[in-house]
């Protein structure tokens, strides 16, 4: 067989064990071969698909899930070689490839999403920042980072809540704030936070080390209030419960 050959041999048989249905096998391969082929790359494909999204497995009848799963095999290039990361390609391909299916809930790629996150974080080589007595008994006085295993996330739908029991087809008046992280037991936890404290790290996030006074001083600002006490006060409160879960730290510049 001659290199040109064997490539578009080669190109078959990916093709076949892509899509069995739309793509013949290539000429002089036993059926039953290329068929334990196909079944063999497409169950270890649905193995970590599964496990990475237990929860949106769940919620999909099993054909939905297995249709699902085809799509994303048949269609979808990957750009990684390991398996470990397939997640990220599989989020990859619901955003970018997976539209016009009407019969996909709204909240997949969110849901999806979630999962994904919480996986992220269990494998990010970051730690959590180190316990601060100076955070707990003078927060305001703090300079606040946060933490690098902690993401503040906003999401239409509750993702958090969905289940097989409740599986919402419109998505509430109110967006949901969550924030994912991993704590200093390596454990990836999360919180329902409200629209301050999501702002609150927003800030951390995408300014970097801030003093907590003026975090809380700017939140004031934009939520227009003329007394800045009460806001003061009550985010002291919440920063140092942010400092014992891990998700923000006091900042020691080296």
């Amino acid at each position: 067989m001659t290199e040109p050959d064997f490539r578009q041999t080669q190109y078959a048989f990916a093709a076949y064990i892509r899509n069995p249905e739309r793509n013949p096998a290539p000429p002089g391969v036993k059926p039953e071969r290329i068929a334990m082929y196909h079944e063999l790359f497409f169950n270890n494909v649905k193995t970590f698909i599964s496990s990475g999204f237990p929860v949106l497995k769940e919620v999909l009848d099993e054909a939905h899930w297995l249709e699902l799963v085809q799509d994303f095999f048949t269609r979808h290039r990957s750009t990684t070689p390991y398996f470990s990361e397939f997640p990220e390609e599989f989020l990859a391909f619901l955003r970018e490839e997976r539209t016009g299916h009407p019969e996909d809930p709204p909240f997949l790629l969110e849901l999806a999403h979630y999962e994904w996150v919480e996986l992220a974080l269990s494998l990010a080589e970051a730690e959590a920042p180190l316990a601060s007595p100076q955070l707990q008994q003078n927060p305001l006085q703090c300079t606040l980072s946060l933490s690098e295993v902690a993401w503040p996330l906003a999401y239409r739908f509750p993702v958090q809540r969905i289940s097989r029991d409740y599986k919402p087809k419109e998505a509430p008046a109110e967006p949901t704030c969550l924030v994912v992280y991993r704590n200093r037991q390596d454990d990836v936890r999360f919180i329902e936070a409200n629209p301050a404290t999501y702002r609150l790290l927003q800030i951390l996030e995408t300014q970097g080390p801030t003093p907590a006074s003026d975090c809380l001083l700017q939140i004031a600002q934009e939520l227009g209030a003329t007394d800045p006490e009460p806001i003061l006060a009550y985010g002291a409160d919440i920063l140092r419960d942010l400092g014992q879960r891990g998700v923000v730290g006091a900042y020691v510049p080296t």
